[in-house]
């Protein structure tokens, strides 16, 4: 198969031979490799890595990918990292417009019609930046003479694919994890791997987030390898009965043989403190499931974020253990009774904030020591619900929440706030998604990918469908998807509130952002259909977060009002060198000569980027508390 370059301006091509999604599971070799969380299958490729820059589709380096091309020019680059922060260029702070208006006149393809597809959009865009990266790898030992695939947590925003000269695949969504199978491809000694990042491509048009505009390898990648016998996909369901001593667990399995599909499968569950609490074996199959039913579980809520560990071992037809896979399970009963969401027989309350993945050196290349440090604070200022606006975040910030309690707003990958607004006007003309077919299956694909991903863990309460993204047919279709694979959680969006006619088929709860206490409470004592909650509200900047008290007050009069999520965490600015003082300085958008900008818009956190909290956060601790 060919790589096409016309994929870019085509909404309907999004992923091209990519795997399909799967649960964040990690296989090891043996326990003892479980238990340290260290795998002889997996092989980092982060580092540095070849690099060449071009300022448009038609300057990039040609078959740059072969073995034989002169790369002698090319320069040095860290993956993760952003290709704008090493240098290269234009860094750029935007809110809900697009990067190219004032400059270029576009429209989404088929939005003026199905007869509109609007080729070159961004195959011949003059300012669509282009890197080029290139990669030399020799498998690890646990990794030789087994099925190989790669994995991409975070490439923004079209990726394409080689290695050895061949083309592999092609991936858009910036914040899903894309992987590929190189099996095929893999060769004994050197490989040659590389990948070439397009800053713009259709996903621009989903990708309208309020953020700084970045594009390259910005999050880990690895090689993964799959032993003989395979567990390929794990669905686990922990609830409670409603006597909310009972559990239910059950665990759905979906396994792959290099060769036959011969063994055994051992599930065992065990306590907190590694005592065995039920076990049973089953034959290899491409798909099992178990099933248990526990008295007297312990329950997982914030102040006690219990969790039980599953663990699955796989045998191959000779009894050898070929594959252990460990996952944390929490019994949580989670429902919507008589208009009030309930956790564990309690009615819930979110002391939440939104949370942008920054670091004020590395942009959205956060660290494990950021996502820690972001815990600490949650914890200290009694914040106990995150929405990971408007993308899903990096895989261990989901197991971090597991382990700390903290309610999850899962946010898939979408927001199309241009096409639907324009100067603070709803102006749905040229909306995406809307009701278009022609970007339905992008949209659900970046549905499934999140759900897949994340169905596992017990902090995830809510699927959200995106963010500011009007409404239409599309998003029905999406909030049906998460409905029919996940009858435990709900489902959550705003823009409904924009469009009331389809009020009744998205979303299940009432969401709004920065409506005033009044006109929250108006709602509440209108007979309203849905609980409500604020997915944005109080956004701190400047001197804000005052009057955080009226919000607060309506938690103790209506049961219906179930909190929600600061506007937001932590400011985005970058530390730079001031040119006078020479000292280290944040900057903010609008600082970097990017027109046009937002300007200090992008500073609206409780902490500043460098994570010093700012007086608000003193605020949020005290009506939080109170809640808490």
């Amino acid at each position: 198969m060919k790589a096409e370059i016309s994929w870019l301006d085509d909404p309907q091509t999004f992923r091209v031979n990519q795997m399909p999604a799967h649960s964040d599971h990690r296989g090891y070799a043996t326990v003892a490799e479980a238990d340290t969380q260290k795998s002889r299958f997996v092989q980092s490729l982060d580092g540095q890595w070849a690099f060449a820059f071009a300022r448009d589709p038609q300057h990039r380096p040609l078959g740059f990918y072969q073995p034989d091309s002169d790369r002698s020019d090319f320069e040095s680059l860290t993956v993760p990292g952003h290709i704008e922060l090493a240098g290269y260029g234009q860094i750029q702070y935007i809110n809900t417009a697009y990067p190219w208006e004032g400059k270029h006149y576009r429209r989404p393809a088929y939005s003026q019609g199905a007869d509109q597809p609007e080729p070159g959009m961004f195959s011949q865009d003059p300012e669509n930046t282009v890197g080029a990266y290139v990669r030399h790898f020799t498998l690890a030992a646990g990794l030789r003479h087994k099925r190989v695939s790669i994995e991409f947590d975070g490439v923004e925003q079209a990726m394409y694919l080689w290695l050895n000269g061949h083309f592999v695949g092609y991936a858009e969504d910036s914040f899903s994890r894309s992987e590929f199978d190189l099996t095929p491809y893999l060769q004994a000694g050197e490989n040659l791997l590389a990948v070439e990042v397009f800053k713009h491509s259709t996903a621009a048009f989903l990708e309208d987030q309020d953020m700084f505009r970045f594009s390259g390898i910005f999050r880990s990648v690895r090689l993964v390898a799959k032993p003989r016998l395979h567990v390929e996909d794990l669905t686990i369901q922990a609830t409670l009965t409603p006597d909310l001593e009972t559990g239910e667990f059950s665990a759905h399995l979906a396994l792959s043989a290099a060769e036959k599909l011969a063994g055994s499968v051992t599930a065992t569950l065990f306590t907190a403190a590694g005592e065995q609490l039920w076990t049973t074996t089953q034959a290899v199959a491409e798909e099992l499931a178990v099933k248990a039913t526990l008295p007297h579980v312990h329950r997982w809520d914030h102040h006690d974020p219990y969790l039980y560990q599953l663990r699955l071992s796989v045998f191959d037809d000779a009894g050898q253990l070929v594959e252990v896979v460990p996952y944390a399970v929490g019994f949580r009963r989670l429902e919507l009774k008589d208009k009030v969401i309930y956790l564990n027989g309690q009615r819930l309350i979110l002391n939440g904030v939104n949370r942008h993945e920054w670091d004020a050196q590395r942009g959205r290349a956060v660290t494990v020591a950021d996502m820690a440090r972001d815990q600490r604070i949650f914890k200290a200022a009694h914040i106990n619900a995150v929405r990971t606006c408007h993308y899903p975040d990096q895989d261990l910030w989901y197991h971090l929440c597991d382990r700390n309690g903290i309610y999850m707003m899962a946010e898939t990958n979408l927001e199309t706030h241009g096409t639907w607004q324009k100067m603070g006007v709803v102006e749905p003309s040229y909306n995406v998604p809307g009701s278009l077919p022609q970007w339905t299956l992008a949209i659900l694909d970046r549905a499934r990918s999140n759900y897949e991903m994340f169905k596992n863990h017990p902090a995830v309460f809510f699927w959200s469908l995106g963010n500011e993204s009007y409404a239409g047919d599309a998003l029905v279709a999406m909030d049906q998807f998460y409905h029919t694979v996940d009858p435990t959680r709900l489902t959550h969006y705003e823009g409904v509130y924009r469009n009331r006619a389809y009020a009744d088929r998205i979303s299940d709860v009432e969401s709004r952002m920065y409506d005033p206490p009044r006109d929250i409470e108006a709602y509440l004592q209108n007979h309203p259909a849905k609980p409500f909650l604020n997915c944005e509200y109080m956004h701190d900047m400047g001197n804000s977060i005052g009057g955080m008290g009226s919000y607060m007050a309506l938690l103790e009069k209506y049961p219906m009002y179930q909190g929600g999520f600061i506007w937001d965490y932590i400011d985005q600015a970058l530390w730079v060198k001031d040119e006078v003082t020479g000292q280290p300085a944040l900057r903010y958008g609008g600082d970097f000569d990017d027109r046009h900008s937002d300007y200090e818009f992008s500073g609206d956190g409780l902490l500043f980027a460098d994570r010093t909290p700012k007086p608000a956060l003193q605020e949020v601790r005290h009506y939080y508390g109170q809640y808490d």
